[in-house]
């Protein structure tokens, strides 16, 4: 199948190396000509513009800096794109991947919008994971060409929006588990303990954080938060111990403080029996 890909940092370059890896006929377009040099030597076809890039091409997928990035090329290569797919694999806003859907679809193009949930390396493996949102046609019709780009390709919905917002979801989660991670390193390091040694003696206990998940999810869908253990009430008093030893090592102590607030805000408003997920209410509020 021939394929354009439009942008070629780390994450493009990868894209485009998976495709020609799989034997399929792929043409790159990239601001800087120079980053295409490596994939041209292996058979890749250079084109001049966007425009020519999409014309060459069946599928036309975009990789650059944000949605507005995308937006723009798409423009201009205008109605080159009429009877093509174009599978828009750029970070941005849900709305921005809406409006970018609706443009090239004015241009007579089918679109999808795709979040690339891996680091460039692993893309094309077989767990690497992409949502994908846009009419399920479409997907139905690529979806063995995106299972060269990522094995695990997944429709999420028709809202290409919807994609992104589960992009954005598991990075969400992922800062917040780097963060909390990365605090307790600076304590135990603080106290000269090795990280390496926290790390394997509390695997256990760290490996079944994620499996609180669906709990969460169910009790968040049902908008029912009582619960016979674990409530609320009962982390106050370890978020303080956090904070003061925390303060006493002259480790920062933004991130517990933070979370106090929320407990403590909930508390107040006399959801000391509930579950933690009572906070997404603090997090929905505008």
């Amino acid at each position: 199948m021939s394929v354009a890909v439009l942008g070629l940092g780390e994450m493009g370059s990868a894209l485009a190396a998976a495709l020609m890896a799989a034997g399929h006929a792929v043409t790159v377009w990239n601001r800087s000509e120079s980053k295409a040099q490596p994939l041209v030597v292996k058979g890749a076809r250079w084109a001049a513009t966007p425009e020519a890039a999409v014309a060459a091409a069946e599928v036309v997928i975009v990789n650059v800096k944000g949605g507005a990035v995308a937006a723009e090329l798409l423009r201009a290569a205008g109605a080159a794109s009429a009877g093509r797919a174009v599978v828009d694999l750029t970070d941005g806003t849900s709305e921005e991947s809406r409006a970018t859907g609706q443009l090239v679809t004015e241009f007579g193009a089918e679109y999808l919008h795709g979040q690339i949930m891996t680091i460039a390396p692993a893309v094309g493996s077989p767990d690497a994971v992409v949502f994908y949102g846009g009419p399920r046609p479409v997907f139905d019709r690529y979806e063995t060409l995106l299972q060269v780009l990522g094995g695990r390709a997944t429709h999420v919905s028709a809202d290409p929006g919807v994609a992104v917002l589960y992009g954005m979801a598991v990075h969400d989660i992922m800062w917040g588990l780097l963060n909390g991670f990365l605090h307790a390193a600076a304590l135990l390091g603080n106290a000269g303990l090795r990280i390496g040694d926290f790390g394997q003696l509390a695997e256990p206990s760290l490996s079944a954080l994620p499996s609180l998940f669906p709990m969460l999810a169910n009790e968040i869908d049902r908008a029912e938060f009582a619960t016979p253990y674990g409530a609320l009430q009962h982390h106050l008093p370890s978020i303080d111990d956090l904070i003061a030893e925390s303060r006493t090592r002259g480790i920062d102590i933004d991130l517990p403080t933070y979370t106090r607030n929320l407990v403590a805000e909930a508390l107040e408003a006399g959801h000391g029996h509930d579950s933690y997920a009572r906070l997404v209410e603090r997090f929905s509020r505008r």
